[in-house]
């Protein structure tokens, strides 16, 4: 599967969505919708915060599982916070 691209290739800019289709039926939505904030984030902070939510919301564990201490992966989780406070 790939990951949903949210940057243009050619300027860096944030990409909308302007259409969604069900491969059910072939309805088509189209317009120009913002991507859901967790959806513009990096694949590697993506990957943090489900790691973060299957684990209760505990750094301790995060830092067990990752290899890293308790400060770094405290860190890593105010950075993603200023990212999504930025978006």
């Amino acid at each position: 599967m790939m990951n949903l691209p949210c940057i243009c290739p050619a300027c860096r800019e944030q990409l909308k969505v302007k259409c969604l289709k069900c491969e059910s039926c072939g309805t088509e939505v189209n317009g120009l919708y913002d991507l859901p904030v967790l959806a513009r984030l990096l694949p590697h902070d993506q990957d943090f915060i489900l790691q973060f939510v299957k684990n209760s919301g505990s750094l301790k564990e995060m830092a067990k599982q990752l290899g890293l201490s308790y400060p770094t992966v405290r860190n890593l989780l105010d950075e993603i916070i200023r990212k999504i406070n930025n978006a």
